[in-house]
C-alpha cells in the first residue's frame, strides 16, 4: 500500500495495523517513496557457543610467522627509510 504523507498523518492507526498484519506500507512524499512503515518485533536472545566443537584453532595460531613478516617488511607498503 502506498499513501501520501497527509493521508499517513491522518490515518496512522489504520496504517500501523496494516503494517502489523504484514502489509507493505510505503509513505510517499511528492509522489516518491519516502518511508516504509514496519512493525517493531523483539529479537530473541542470541545463544553463545552455537559452533562449539565445530571450529578448531591450530596450536601455533599465536606464534609469529617469520616468513610473512619478512614479506611485509620487504614490500612497498613500508618503503626503506634513507
Amino acid at each position: 500500500m502506498k499513501v501520501n504523507m497527509h493521508e499517513a498523518k491522518s490515518q496512522l492507526s489504520r496504517l500501523g495495523k496494516a503494517a502489523w498484519e504484514g502489509e507493505d506500507v510505503v509513505i510517499a512524499r511528492a509522489g516518491e517513496p519516502y518511508l516504509r512503515l514496519v512493525p517493531y518485533r523483539e529479537k530473541g536472545k542470541r545463544k553463545l557457543g552455537g559452533l562449539e566443537g565445530q571450529i578448531r584453532i591450530a596450536p601455533d595460531f599465536d606464534e609469529p610467522d617469520e616468513e610473512l613478516m619478512a614479506l611485509i617488511e620487504q614490500s612497498n607498503i613500508f618503503p626503506d627509510e634513507e
